[in-house]
């Protein structure tokens, strides 16, 4: 299951979860929308991964928690911490990442 974010708390989300996974995006963002189906199919796939979409205009707290300066970017957190991060339209790239968090 993917959350989307409605308000700046992705930091609450992060703590509270073991390990999660951030897909940042905005709503004019084309790679973003055509990466959402793809990150949601690995969210299905996942059941111990909390993924989280985070509109990175919307939420600038949010948004400081990775190094977001392209669209879309994905950040992965374990325990808390920040681990990696992938800015990509590659879904391999994305399955890589994931994969590499559990």
């Amino acid at each position: 299951m993917v959350q989307e974010l409605e308000q700046d708390n992705l930091q609450d989300i992060i703590n509270n979860n073991d390990t999660v996974v951030v897909q940042y995006s905005a709503t004019w963002c084309g790679n973003c929308r055509i990466m959402k189906p793809k990150f949601k199919k690995l969210a299905s796939e996942h059941d111990d991964i909390t993924f989280v979409i985070a509109d990175a205009e919307k939420f600038p707290e949010s948004r400081k928690l990775a190094t977001v300066d392209n669209l879309p970017t994905f950040a992965t957190f374990k325990k808390g911490e920040f681990v990696s991060q992938e800015q990509t339209n590659k879904f391999d790239v994305l399955k890589d990442l994931v994969d590499t968090v559990k």
